[in-house]
């Protein structure tokens, strides 16, 4: 454990009470803080006038400031001198630093520590959840003397670079292998030569249905249930049958609208990026039917694949024309027709050099799936770095 002193918050920081009245005319830069120590952000800027409480504190660069309601969750921050000169409430707190003794990166790193969050935690009574500024400068820090404080500041910044590094380049390398693949099926769509028949949906496929609105509970069917599948269910090129509402006892299916394998899926109506999203379903699914928000078409299997028909619809090949010829507000919701559907082009080659096409990028997606997953669990490691070397910081382990 560390040898360094440990002192109340009290001996290096002072509490700052002064008030300003707000003037109408004038207008005002209102901070926040974030919960869970993630610092403080500007709220607005508003005039004077549409400020109800005519009285304010006035924020100052490198004051460590603390919301009297939202401290025990991680309410607190230093404040960052793009908002010096902005106003908070009564409700907050605000300390004035002696920084002869206590540099103020030292104290913002040690106010993301568990230890100092367990002080806040663990002061006042558990039915109101408010503390006081004298809860605060009772809070202890460990202390150090200045240059070493300074030295592990900077230690923490050289190690947090590194791990932004690290991340940003694992982001990077995920987008790129997207780019990759959203350029391959670009490329792959694309009719190549006389041997590529152009056609429309509506000359591959041997049906096409809408589906219905019956009034459901927002809860997935169970088993033995009969399912209606949620706009949610069709995801680019891959089908989520659990994203469903289960059709209540009192109505009966329309069993003619329950999925089958090889059902190419098509989202009609919602934001205007959830609109002509498109998924293949990979297994029947004899209990669930589609919703009035998503159109069912059955593909001619002896012309085309319902894998490579997802695929192409999903190319830019068909979802420029798509894009073009939705209706409705562009922020609000949006449609498409079956008769826009209908008329969408489709070029495809023999069934074999089809099924190769769709086999290829199958194995490309499954790379990129697992990148994504190991961003996700690279992200996950460095997001747990941090903590660690800031536990290591304040117990003097860290060199």
């Amino acid at each position: 454990m560390s040898a360094w002193p440990k002192v109340r918050l009290g001996e290096v920081l002072r509490h700052r009470k002064e008030f300003i009245t707000i003037h109408d005319l004038t207008t005002y830069k209102r901070s926040r803080v974030q919960l869970h120590a993630q610092g403080i952000i500007l709220r607005d800027e508003v005039p004077g006038a549409l400020i109800k409480t005519k009285m304010q504190q006035v924020c100052r660069t490198g004051e460590f400031l603390v919301a009297e309601i939202d401290a025990k969750v991680g309410g607190f921050g230093i404040v960052p001198e793009l908002l010096d000169g902005s106003i908070v409430s009564s409700h907050y707190f605000l300390f004035v630093i002696d920084e002869a003794n206590l540099d103020r990166q030292f104290l913002d790193y040690f106010i993301r520590t568990p230890a100092f969050r367990e002080q806040v935690e663990a002061q006042g009574s558990t039915n109101y959840a408010a503390i006081r500024p004298a809860y605060v400068l009772g809070y202890e820090i460990p202390l150090p003397p200045l240059p070493e404080q300074r030295r592990i500041v900077a230690r923490i910044e050289e190690l947090a670079a590194q791990i932004h590094e690290a991340r940003t380049l694992r982001q990077q390398a995920f987008e790129e292998a997207e780019g990759l693949y959203a350029s391959c099926l670009a490329q792959r769509m694309n009719p190549h030569g006389e041997a590529w028949s152009r056609e429309t949906v509506k000359d591959v496929i041997i049906s096409m249905d809408a589906g219905w609105s019956p009034q459901c509970d927002d809860v997935p069917a169970r088993d033995g249930q009969w399912g209606v599948l949620k706009t949610t269910a069709v995801q680019w090129c891959e089908f989520r049958p659990h994203e469903n509402k289960a059709l209540p006892s009192a109505l009966q299916p329309l069993q003619g609208l329950a999925v089958q394998e090889g059902d190419v899926l098509v989202t009609r109506a919602g934001p205007r990026k959830r609109v002509a999203v498109v998924a293949a379903v990979r297994r029947s699914e004899p209990r669930l039917t589609i919703s009035d928000k998503l159109i069912r078409l059955r593909p001619n299997r002896e012309k085309i694949d319902p894998r490579f028909l997802e695929l192409s619809l999903a190319s830019p090949f068909s979802q420029e024309l798509l894009a073009s010829r939705k209706t409705g507000l562009a922020d609000a919701q949006v449609n498409i027709s079956q008769v826009i559907l209908r008329e969408t082009p489709v070029a495809y080659p023999s069934l074999g050099e089809q099924r190769r096409i769709v086999e290829e990028l199958d194995a490309l997606q499954v790379e990129v799936d697992a990148l994504k997953r190991l961003q996700a669990e690279t992200a996950a490691e460095m997001d747990a770095l941090l903590p660690s070397i800031l536990d290591k910081a304040f117990k003097g382990k860290l060199q």
